[in-house]
C-alpha cells in the first residue's frame, strides 16, 4: 500500500462528520445508498495516524533528561 496523503486523511476526517451528522440511509427510485458505520470511518483514521507516526524517526516517543532540583 502506498504512502497516505493529508489530503486522504481530511477525507476520512470529513467522512466520518458526514456519517455522524448524516441519515444512515437514503433511499429512492433509483436505488438505495448506505452510509458506512461510524466505527469503521474512526478505525480507519486511527490506522492512519498510527501509520503517519510510525514514520517519524521517534516513532511518537520524546526523550529528554530529568535533572532534579537542587542537582548539581
Amino acid at each position: 500500500m502506498g504512502d497516505i496523503t493529508a489530503e486522504q486523511s481530511e477525507s476520512i476526517t470529513q467522512a466520518i462528520v458526514d456519517t455522524a451528522t448524516g441519515p444512515r440511509s437514503v433511499s429512492s427510485d433509483q436505488g438505495t445508498v448506505v452510509a458506512q458505520s461510524l466505527s469503521e470511518l474512526i478505525e480507519a483514521e486511527r490506522y492512519l495516524a498510527a501509520k503517519k507516526a510510525m514514520k517519524k524517526p521517534s516513532r511518537g516517543l520524546r526523550f529528554s533528561t530529568f535533572i532534579p532540583p537542587g542537582a548539581v
